[in-house]
């Protein structure tokens, strides 16, 4: 009976070590480690103000800016103090209404492009607050934002191109463009190149 006693109390002792101090030391380095390869989320500092954090989506509007995922948050777009998904389904006629409205739109900016709109451009994401796009949601939208700006569709291509942030690790999540950092860029572009004006 003492040797099952020391022996429950020894398997106790390890397993508390190990699930107690080992395993969290692990996962809070490991999320330290994935934490230093994702880009800064500080607030992004344009024309000498802080407009806004990267790691929340802003709103846009106007054939000139990329347009973000839409938000699902009901009075202030991007409000992350009032964060939620739409809770529509696939078979829901609202979330149909929502999309086909979001499309006209897209569409009525730049009524030349008939290539499909990505889908990321007429549906929200889970939070309603998602900073990033689809490199191919970018894409879609550079000839517009190129053509607003007076700036050759190549040199927006390319902001495009350089704003484009890996999955972390290679594996974890898809390609994707910070919405907000983008538009920063091609606004600063287009300030120093005089004939856009």
């Amino acid at each position: 009976m003492k040797r099952d006693l020391r022996a429950t109390l020894a398997l106790l002792g390890l397993l508390s070590v190990l699930c107690g101090v080992v395993y969290p030391l692990l996962v809070s380095g490991g999320a330290w480690l994935l934490k230093a390869w994702q880009p800064d989320q500080k607030a992004v500092i344009w024309q000498g103000r802080s407009v806004g954090l990267a790691a929340v989506g802003q709103e846009f509007s106007g054939p000139g800016w990329f347009w973000g995922r839409p938000s699902a948050t009901a009075a202030t777009p991007y409000d992350a103090s009032a964060s939620s998904g739409s809770n529509l389904g696939p078979a829901n006629p609202g979330l149909r209404e929502r999309v086909a409205e979001r499309c006209a739109a897209l569409r009525a900016l730049d009524p030349d492009n008939r290539e499909p709109i990505p889908v990321d451009l007429v549906t929200a994401s889970g939070s309603g607050l998602d900073p990033h796009i689809s490199p191919e949601g970018a894409r879609w939208q550079a000839a517009r934002v190129a053509r607003a700006r007076g700036l050759p569709v190549a040199v927006v291509d390319s902001l495009v191109a350089a704003g484009t942030e890996t999955p972390v690790l290679g594996l974890l999540g898809r390609p994707r463009v910070n919405v907000l950092r983008l538009n920063a860029s091609v606004h600063d572009i287009a300030a120093r190149i005089p004939s856009s004006q």
